[in-house]
Parts: C-alpha cells; structure tokens; sequence
C-alpha cells in the first residue's frame, strides 16, 4: 500500500470563519484600559469598597490607618485612582478629603458598582 500524498493546508482567508463584532473606538478602549490599570491593584480595590460606601468623604489618614501604609505610597494609591476619573479630592486644613467622582463616566460607575457588590 502506497501512503497518501501528503497535501498542504488550505489557505484560509482571514476571518472567514465567524462573523466577530466591531472593533470598539480607540477613544473608549483607552478610557477602560485606564480603568483597568487604575484598579490593578488589590489596594486600590479596597480604597474604592471604602469609598463607596462612606457616607462622606474619607479623610487620606484614614487611609494610611486602615492599610498601615505609609502617607506617599496611601496618596500614590489615590493619585492613580484619581487619574482614572473614579475618585476626587478636597483639601481642609493640611489634610486631603477622597470621594468617588461624581463625573466619573458610567463605565467607571459600574466597575465601582461591581466593587461595592463584590462579598468577602
């Protein structure tokens, strides 16, 4: 028995297998990576939690108490929050104030919400 010719692969076209949706607008695939990296960080996701659910703003040594960590690394964690659009401050006296941004975009708005629904 004579083995078979072996033959190339088809040439596929490409994506002509499955119909995929739209790309997604530059513009919007920067503000959500934005999101995304702002919340890359276990610590942030909790300053978040914790600001969703004050009823007022959070004072930074609040912060820095709640995580023992030091003020410039609690105030980078905020800074890069901030960056994102989901939190905004306020200064009073020598101290900063943090809430969620109340501009913040809806994307934002239902990342802070999966945030605040998460349990443990």
């Amino acid at each position: 028995m004579s083995p078979l010719p072996l033959s190339p692969f088809p040439v596929r076209t490409k994506g002509c297998c499955q119909p995929v949706a739209p790309t997604m607008a530059s513009a919007a695939a920067a503000s959500l990576a934005g999101i995304f990296r702002a919340l890359d960080d276990p610590t942030r996701v909790r300053m978040v939690r914790i600001l969703a659910e004050a009823s007022e703003p959070v004072c930074v040594c609040d912060f820095t108490a709640t995580f023992d960590l030091s003020q410039p690394t609690v105030s980078h964690h905020l800074a890069r929050l901030r960056e994102a659009g989901l939190v905004s401050c306020f200064r009073k006296g020598v101290w900063a104030f943090y809430e969620l941004d109340p501009a913040m975009t809806a994307t934002a708005r239902a990342a802070v919400e999966l945030i605040r629904s998460a349990t443990g």
